[in-house]
């Protein structure tokens, strides 16, 4: 039996290839092309969209892996001269930010996964922001450091020094997953349902080993909450996993669980919601990841407003994204409800400052007050040496901007005390320095429209000097929308932004009120616009006084606030101002 086609067959083929695929054609020798006004051009895609709508920063991935810009770094470093163009962004995949114009110089942001420090990491971040830095540390919102002021010439040495103590930086900026936070009180609180830390140090080394998990659409923040004393605002992360218990008489195996929350991004006044599952401890790191490369194959990149993880889940719903991320996964998804675990402990508020007993009896942890999150090498040097005189060496950083120093005995407690006080720090609770947050500011920050730091501290000592509370407040200010300070989780919050006064430009800031995290979880509504800031502490005074006046009972700032409406609470708090 031949194989060949006789003409007619042919002819039909042929017809029947061109009516299916309309862009295919022949040239003049009856051969079939593509390179006529017929044919279509292939384009180059990027998982889906073309590369020529792919935004700035896509394109700047798109032509090179920010991790490949270490060649760079180390010829940019031996001429002392920061990266030009596009390398800029690169270097943020190290965490190396260039801040001009508010300081010429870049800025390191560290990972510190699960908030946890030795003391011999912290004596070594010292002395990189003694030697090549600007003099201090800052303490983050996501339990991490910052040195600022590095220049160029000193960026591959303080890179290698950062190694060399068990550190890294890599993949701390850009569009990258950001520092894993943990429960500072991992381990050893006595309320906590399970030691998260594990988990957090497992999630934190599979990013590190996959390269694949770089250059996502936009940032990813995951969380880890350990049911515990002292909160790690896991409301506010892409992936927030809270331990839970499921008692006897449920449709599964009594246990400890993990919830998981998806989606929170404040600074778009989002809070994590619950996906509806329920999951083994083992099954925590493999469902960020599988969940992360759905978001990195279909995440927005042409629209960098739009590009985060809520957009994906706006447009799909959740369940396709879990749908989609089972796909990845060895093991099929649990869907359970709320109501299958048992109610969670309340947080404590202020558990993250003073003395606190452990779990394990005879030990106690020292929460220590760093104001603004601010902190000088010789109080990091003193600080690291109280670690290991009372302690085990361990340290741990909060999300609150503040340190725990843990594992110390009974009988030195007090002489721990002494030796905070020593070194110009305080471990005492007060109701609103200690609830005070505040983003770096347009010190540092090319982005920020005030001085955040100097006006938290203004604030504070305004206002401690005009109120005994006997209850804790929290204070954020942040700079800009991005909210780095999570100014809408505050029981007062505010965002900077250009006044005018007698036709003067000042710094003033937007107020919102009322926000909370965990049990309290609350967005905080924006009551006034555009306050200059020497307005603002008669302002809040005059808030805290008629608080203390109307509050019922033992009411909260934001229980107070909650039950009114953003017309009486402009009404109620207003002076003579601009508000």
């Amino acid at each position: 039996m031949s194989n060949s086609f006789t003409i007619d067959q042919k002819k039909y083929l042929e017809q029947h290839i061109l009516d299916a695929i309309p862009f295919l054609g022949k040239n003049a020798e009856g051969q079939f092309t593509t390179n006529s006004s017929q044919a279509l051009e292939e384009e180059e895609l990027l998982y889906g969209p073309p590369v020529d709508e792919l935004c700035k920063e896509e394109k700047i991935k798109y032509e090179r892996n920010g991790l490949d810009v270490w060649d760079e770094i180390v010829a940019n470093a031996a001429k002392d001269q920061f990266p030009e163009s596009s390398d800029a962004f690169r270097y943020k995949f190290y965490g190396l930010f260039h801040v001009k114009p508010a300081q010429d110089s870049f800025m390191l942001r560290c990972r510190i996964p699960g908030c946890k420090l030795t003391s011999t990491q912290l004596n070594g971040l010292a002395e990189i922001a003694q030697d090549w830095g600007n003099g201090y540390a800052d303490i983050t919102t996501r339990g991490n450091l910052q040195i600022r002021e590095i220049m160029p010439r000193d960026t591959v040495s303080t890179l290698i020094k950062l190694t060399g103590i068990g550190l890294t930086s890599k993949g701390s900026g850009a569009d990258n997953v950001r520092n894993i936070t943990a429960a500072p009180t991992s381990g050893f609180d006595p309320q906590e349902l399970m030691d998260v830390m594990p988990l957090a140090l497992g999630m934190h080394h599979y990013i590190l080993n996959c390269r694949d998990l770089y250059g996502l659409p936009r940032k990813f923040n995951i969380s880890f909450d350990s049911g515990g004393a002292v909160s790690v605002c896991a409301d506010t992360n892409d992936i927030g996993f809270y331990s839970v218990r499921v008692g006897k008489g449920q449709s599964v195996k009594p246990g400890i669980y993990f919830r998981m929350r998806l989606c929170g991004i404040t600074g778009h006044q989002q809070l994590a919601f619950d996906s509806g599952l329920l999951l083994k401890p083992e099954e925590c790191i493999a469902i960020s990841a599988a969940l992360i490369r759905v978001f990195i194959e279909n995440g927005n990149r042409i629209n960098r407003k739009k590009a985060r993880l809520k957009y994906l889940v706006d447009d799909w719903g959740i369940e396709k994204l879990l749908e989609e991320t089972e796909k990845k996964l060895a093991f099929p998804l649990l869907r359970a409800p709320l109501e299958i675990s048992d109610p969670p402990e309340k947080k404590q508020r202020q558990a993250h400052l003073g003395v606190h007993t452990q779990s394990e009896k005879g030990l106690n942890y020292i929460g220590v007050v760093i104001p603004v999150g601010r902190l000088l090498p010789d109080q990091m040097h003193a600080l690291a040496r109280i670690a290991d005189t009372y302690g085990q060496g361990d340290i741990r950083l909060t999300v609150w901007q503040n340190l725990i120093i843990p594992h110390i005995p009974d009988a030195q407690i007090e002489a721990a005390k002494e030796a905070i006080l020593k070194a110009g720090l305080q471990y005492k609770v007060s109701p609103i320095s200690s609830g005070l947050v505040a983003c770096t500011g347009n010190t540092g920050c090319q982005y920020a429209g005030a001085n955040t730091k100097g006006n938290a501290i203004e604030l504070s000592r305004f206002l401690q000097n005009k109120f005994e509370l006997d209850q804790p407040l929290n204070i954020h200010l942040t700079g800009c929308p991005h909210s780095c300070a999570q100014h809408y989780i505050g029981d007062i919050g505010l965002q900077a932004t250009s006044c005018k006064v007698d036709s003067q430009s000042v710094e003033g800031y937007n107020i919102v009120l009322g926000g909370g995290v965990d049990e309290n979880r609350f967005i905080a509504r924006d009551v006034f616009s555009a306050i200059p800031f020497s307005e603002i502490p008669s302002l809040l005074e005059n808030m805290l006084t008629i608080y203390l006046q109307e509050k019922e009972g033992v009411e909260t700032f934001a229980q107070f606030t909650r039950r009114h409406s953003v017309k009486e609470l402009h009404e109620l708090f207003a002076l003579n101002c601009h508000a």
